[in-house]
Parts: structure tokens; C-alpha cells; sequence
């Protein structure tokens, strides 16, 4: 493609919205374009690496075994009532009447639609496996997109879902489909961590993000230093203490109330009461599908309430509001305590090897001291803690748990049979008897994955695209508007494109610093620049934007050697 035909509107400045790297460069380098909040029009360049990343989805999809197709992005909500999604999914979800005043919702996510396909076009054992996705746009109505394509409302989704006979099965194609995504992750030139993760709204019991690892991820992960354990903070696992020990009979005290004046938080009570405040237990309430519950943990930590959630078989669950807190306790918040609490209580694995703590009293302004756990019920005890920096890998006796920040731009479910139970998605097995399907559901954010690459790769003056999707492999710059200058541009261009590789050739009447200024912002993987000088030698430069090596090739030689070094691979483009 010629420069001068292209559609390019690069900045000298970075709108004053930008806020992270990919936002400022893709905006600056002519990329995308800001339409409203969290919705963008994605410009020439931007298609480009666009339909790249696709590719390669899409050619890894075909080796794994998956089929594409399209569904609606419109759909009723008859079909999300069925799974409970309409009410729970929240304000997320873009609901809008059609002039019959009926109900319906813009895709954020196609579980309900595709499980409707398959219930109704599968009927036998004969007809599974069957592993489906499709490229699409997507509408999550965010209450605060930020950072450009890494947080946007409308934006470019592969999602895939798999029917499968029964869990083994379904496991099987899980696995299958995470080995599919470390290879279009590898292939797009990042480098990333498969994190084990929670499920959030898509629901299942089993899951892994694939992160890609930058300074500005606003994704928390703690990965072990000795071996391959990795998950997002939401989800990682905390080894047992040598100390810990397994639910059983436990000891009653003879604790005794002490009055708190005013101090309710973990940091007023400790000096207050001359203690640490690893000797305080917090008392949380929460409201849940199941009624008020209790959590425990140590003073020093917090609790994740997707591992709660885990530990008491919740669908959901959240911090009690105030009120809630004043039915359940009788107390206002920050005096809550397990000692006489008529809810269920769940406690962190780590209270078994504490003694004689303090806790709320249920009381204003009082605290009990000298608790054990003997001394109120326990409905059930686990990790149900936040992990954090050097605690203990849950996987191995040596590693200890480090923090990484990341960018989500993938994740695999393995969702058992939470849509197809729901949705009545049955077949008759060998034996003529009604089951199941069991389903698995994997996500990749299009944009995002483009997104994530500049945050990973770029420097002070612009892009710096991996190889494989770059919007264009090589730029050819003529230095100036000499007839011999032209002339040489205009033949390696043309050699260069009908040796398959795919060339920008900058054929503007622009001063030079301008064209590498621009070279540089957009970052395409390599420069031959043509100038009166070097063809006197017949040489031109070449020069690779990651490195910044300047090479001088013969210019008999340039085009089989870019032919050689920059052919594109069959199936990512």
C-alpha cells in the first residue's frame, strides 16, 4: 500500500483522555479513533492487525477442531430469563425494547444463544463432540471504560463453546482448547502466563486466564518462583502452615468482654487494647443466595469472596450493607463476632493455628478476648483468604508466591452443565437414556490481544509491533523526491509485494525526519530507506525498529533478503 493512499491521521500529541500506553500510541500513530466513551472506530491500521490476531484464531481453531459461525448479536430475553442471567448479570447488560414492546439484550457474551442452537439441532450421543465459536462484537455497558481498547464497551470477541458427553470428555476438550490458546498467544509474539482464575458472571468451577505480562496490567498475579503455578489474585491458593490443622473437636475458653470505646477497625483496636493485629480475627458479614453468612480471617488480611463463594457452594455473595449487618449482629459494623451468631460461619484456614484472639462482641464499643475456636460453631473452614507477595505455593514445598501485574486477554471455562441444565440441552446416550451435555466456553479479546502487545511492546517514540501482527512487515522511505530515488522506492516496493510480502511504502513529499518520526510511531517491523547517497554505493539501509540496527544491503540483494526474513507464515494473515 502507498502511504499518500492510505488512511493515516497520526498526532503530534496524545489526546488528554489517554491514559496508558496502547491508548496514547494507537490514538497518536493513526490507529483508532474515539466515536463515545468506550467505543472506537477501528482505522485502516487498526483492521489490520485486527484481522491478523484473527487469523491466527482462526487457524488454531481449525486445527483443534472447532467450527466457525455467527449468531445474532440481538438477543430475546426469554432466553437469558431461562438461565436466572437477566436479573443477576446486571447493569453491564444493554437491555432495550423493539416497537412490540418485547425484551432483548445485546450480546455481551452468547452462552444462552448458542446452548438454544445446539438443544435444538442435537438429539443423539452420535451427533458430540461439538465445539463451536465465532468472531463477533460485543456490547458490555462499563460503567467507567478506560485505557482505550484494553476496557472498551463495544469490542471484537472470539468466543467458543463446546458440547461434550460427560465431564471427562468436556475436560478433555478444556485442555484441548488451553493448549490451542498458548499457541495463538505464542504466535502473536507475547509473552504471557495461563493463570488459574474464578469464573465471575460465566459461572463454572473451573478456569484459567491467559495474561499478558506488562508493568501496566490492572490485573494482580502471584506466580511461584520454583514452579509453574500461577493465578490471578482472585484465585490463588495459599499452602497450609506447618501449624494448620484439620476441623475437629476444639477446646472452649473462658473469654471475657472488654469495652472499645469508639474502636472498631482492626488499627484502633490493636494498639488499644496493646495487641497485634495479627491476634484480631475479623468478623465479615455477607449477603448471599443463601441468606446472611459469616467469614473469619486474621486482622492482618482480607477475605476473597470468589474463594468463599467456592468454600460455601454460594452462587453469589457480597459485603452486607449496614442494615443487614445491625438484623444479624444487633451491633453496627466493625463490632461484628462469631461468639453466638445465629448464621452460618465460615473460617480461614489459618484461624487453626491461632489461640486465645480477640473478636467483636456482637456489641458496641465492646470486643471479646481470649476467643478459641471452640468457643462459637463452625459451618465449615478453608482457604478463604486473599494470597498475597511470599506466601507459600499451594503446589509445591519450596516456591513462595510473587506478584506480577498482567492483561487479561483470554480465559477458558469449564462449565459443566450451569447453561445446559438451565436450558433443557439433553441427548439420548448409547442406551436411549436422556443426558446432559456438558459445556465448555473460551474467550479471546480481539482487540484487547493488539491492545496488550503495544503495552508490551513499545519504546519513547512509538510502536513496536511483533512481527507477526504487525499491520505491515517492512516500510519503504524514499529520503527525497530525486527521480533515481523514486525509481529504486518504487521497484523494491513492487518486488517486495509480489514476493508476498506485505510493504507501506512512504511515497509522500514529506521531509525525512517527518517520515521516520511517523516509521517510528507506527512501528512496523522494518525500514529500507532509499537515498541519493547509498545509491551512488547501490546499498540502501535497513533497519529493524526493535533493535535499532541499521544493516546497508546491497540494493541487488534487499528484496530476496526481506523475501527470506519477512515471508508471512500461511495462516496469519
Amino acid at each position: 500500500m502507498r502511504y499518500s493512499q492510505m488512511f493515516i491521521p497520526t498526532l503530534r500529541e496524545a489526546p488528554s483522555d489517554a491514559e496508558v500506553a496502547s491508548q496514547k500510541l494507537m490514538m497518536r500513530a493513526g490507529y483508532i479513533r474515539k466515536l463515545a466513551a468506550g467505543v472506537y472506530s477501528y482505522l485502516p491500521l487498526a483492521l489490520r492487525v485486527l484481522r491478523k490476531v484473527e487469523a491466527i484464531v482462526r487457524d488454531e481453531m481449525a486445527k483443534a477442531g472447532a467450527d466457525e459461525l455467527l449468531l445474532p448479536i440481538v438477543m430475546p430475553a426469554e432466553l437469558w430469563k431461562e438461565t436466572g442471567r437477566w436479573d443477576y448479570y446486571g447493569k453491564e447488560l444493554l437491555r432495550f425494547k423493539d416497537r412490540h414492546e418485547r425484551d432483548f439484550c445485546i450480546g455481551p457474551t452468547h452462552e444462552e444463544a448458542i446452548t438454544d442452537l445446539v438443544r435444538n439441532a442435537v438429539k443423539s450421543w452420535r451427533d458430540l463432540p461439538k465445539n463451536l465459536f465465532q468472531i463477533q462484537t460485543k456490547f458490555r455497558d462499563e460503567i467507567r471504560p478506560r485505557f482505550g481498547l484494553m476496557r472498551g464497551r463495544e469490542f471484537i470477541m472470539k468466543d467458543g463453546y463446546s458440547f461434550d458427553v460427560d465431564e471427562g470428555a468436556a475436560k478433555e476438550t478444556y485442555q484441548k482448547m488451553h493448549e490451542a490458546y498458548e499457541k495463538i498467544f505464542t504466535r502473536c509474539g507475547l509473552k504471557f502466563r495461563a493463570v488459574e482464575a474464578g469464573t465471575g458472571t460465566i459461572g463454572g468451577s473451573l478456569s484459567h486466564e491467559f495474561q499478558v505480562l506488562a508493568d501496566s496490567g490492572e490485573d494482580a498475579i502471584l506466580a511461584c518462583d520454583h514452579c509453574k503455578y500461577a493465578a490471578n489474585v482472585e484465585k490463588a491458593e495459599i499452602r497450609k502452615g506447618p501449624g494448620t490443622k484439620d476441623q475437629g473437636p476444639r477446646t472452649k475458653s473462658k473469654y471475657k468482654k472488654v469495652i472499645t470505646p469508639g474502636k472498631k477497625g482492626v488499627e484502633d483496636v490493636a494498639p488499644f487494647l496493646k495487641i497485634k493485629v495479627e491476634q484480631i480475627v475479623k468478623t465479615l458479614i455477607f449477603e448471599t443466595d443463601k441468606g446472611a453468612i459469616a467469614g473469619l480471617v486474621r486482622g492482618d488480611h482480607n477475605i476473597k469472596e470468589d474463594k468463599l463463594k467456592i468454600l460455601a457452594g454460594l452462587e453469589w455473595c457480597h459485603l452486607a450493607e449496614e442494615k443487614t449487618v445491625n438484623t444479624v449482629t444487633g451491633a453496627p459494623s466493625g463490632y461484628s463476632g462469631p461468639v453466638g451468631l445465629n448464621i452460618p460461619v465460615y473460617v480461614d484456614q489459618e484461624l487453626s493455628m491461632m489461640e486465645n484472639f480477640c473478636v467483636g462482641a456482637n456489641e458496641k464499643d465492646a470486643h471479646l478476648i481470649d476467643v478459641n475456636l471452640g468457643d462459637f460453631k463452625i459451618e465449615k473452614e478453608g482457604d478463604i483468604r486473599a494470597a498475597v507477595e511470599g506466601d507459600g505455593c499451594p503446589r509445591c514445598d519450596k516456591g513462595k508466591l510473587h506478584e506480577h501485574r498482567g492483561i487479561e486477554v483470554g480465559q477458558v471455562f469449564y462449565l459443566g452443565t450451569k447453561y445446559s441444565e438451565a436450558m433443557q440441552a439433553k441427548y439420548l446416550d448409547q442406551n436411549g437414556k436422556e443426558k446432559t451435555m456438558v459445556m465448555g466456553c473460551y474467550g479471546i479479546g480481539i482487540g484487547r490481544t493488539a491492545a496488550a502487545a503495544i503495552e508490551q511492546n513499545h519504546d519513547e517514540k512509538g510502536i513496536v509491533w511483533p512481527a507477526p501482527i504487525a499491520p505491515f512487515q517492512v516500510e519503504v522511505i524514499a529520503l527525497n523526491r530525486d527521480q533515481e530515488v523514486m525509481d529504486a522506492a518504487e521497484k523494491i516496493y513492487t518486488d517486495l509485494t509480489q514476493a508476498g510480502v506485505e510493504v507501506l511504502y512512504d511515497d509522500r513529499d514529506e521531509r525525512a525526519g517527518v517520515k521516520f518520526a511517523d516509521a517510528d510511531l507506527i512501528g512496523i517491523p522494518f525500514y529500507v530507506v532509499i537515498g541519493s547517497r547509498g545509491l551512488k554505493d547501490k546499498v540502501v539501509e535497513l533497519k529493524t525498529r526493535q533493535s535499532g540496527e541499521i544493516q546497508k544491503i546491497a540494493l541487488s540483494d534487499i528484496v530476496q533478503h526481506l523475501s527470506k526474513n519477512c515471508h508471512i507464515v500461511p495462516g496469519t494473515w
